[in-house]
């Protein structure tokens, strides 16, 4: 016999979805404006077709860090958060077949690390559309100078990075503030059969996490470490 909820109950849901709604809004007002205090260093008027993202290359080859031009007035602000002609500039010809969305309610969320075995390896590019994350790319490519080498950004709603990250690494984040929405697109199908990851807190890894404590998904305990995995990726 399926349960049901009774009046009260229904109440409650309803209830608890309005506050979190309003909560939600709150927030999103908050982000906005210091997003278009962040923007007023451009004017609408300056922006035209063409170089439209700052670009820094990190200590690891390959990922690069995006910071889109924000354009602001007094009605608010544009920026373009994706530019396929600014990528293959840099000589990235890459296709995004996917967008996915993740939203995690509490800050300590720690998720990854990920990645997609090939055939199916993904390239990623990540960003946050509300709150902050603490996010991670580990080298998984044998034969690269920097195998097994990690790095670490602050990406966040309000500094508008992104990080550009090819196939061939695992990925993960931890996130800084609660009700984060972490958005990133990929250019291949998810596919559950190439579905792989490290462990997030290997210790010979010692990604040197924020100190929140790790709220974590039952699979993500069970990935292995580093050093019990090999790596399906190569230079």
């Amino acid at each position: 016999m399926r349960a049901s909820l009774g009046p009260s109950c229904l109440v409650g849901l309803v209830c608890e979805s309005r506050v979190l709604a309003r909560r939600i809004a709150i927030l999103d007002g908050i982000v906005f404006r210091l997003r278009l205090l962040y923007s007023k260093k451009l004017s609408i008027s300056d922006y035209k077709e063409g170089h439209i993202m700052d670009v820094t290359r990190t200590n690891i080859p390959g990922v690069l860090l995006f910071e889109p031009k924000v354009f602001g007035d007094h009605r608010g602000y544009f920026c373009e958060t994706y530019s396929r002609r600014e990528l293959a500039a840099l000589g990235l010809d890459v296709d995004f077949v996917q967008a996915n969305e993740a939203f995690s309610a509490q800050a300590g969320v720690l998720r990854g690390l990920h990645f997609q075995a090939p055939p199916m390896a993904q390239a990623k590019l990540v960003r946050v559309g509300r709150g902050a994350v603490y996010d991670v790319v580990v080298d998984m490519r044998k034969g690269s100078p920097t195998f097994g080498r990690w790095q670490g950004f602050t990406l966040s709603a309000v500094n508008f990075l992104q990080l550009f990250i090819p196939a061939g690494f695992a990925h993960g984040y931890m996130t800084l503030e609660a009700d984060t929405q972490f958005l990133y697109k990929v250019d291949q199908f998810y596919s559950p059969e190439h579905d792989g990851g490290i462990s997030c807190l290997d210790p010979d890894l010692g990604i040197d996490w924020p100190g929140l404590a790790p709220i974590m998904s039952d699979k993500d305990l069970r990935l292995p470490c580093f050093a019990d995995f090999d790596s399906p990726f190569s230079m």
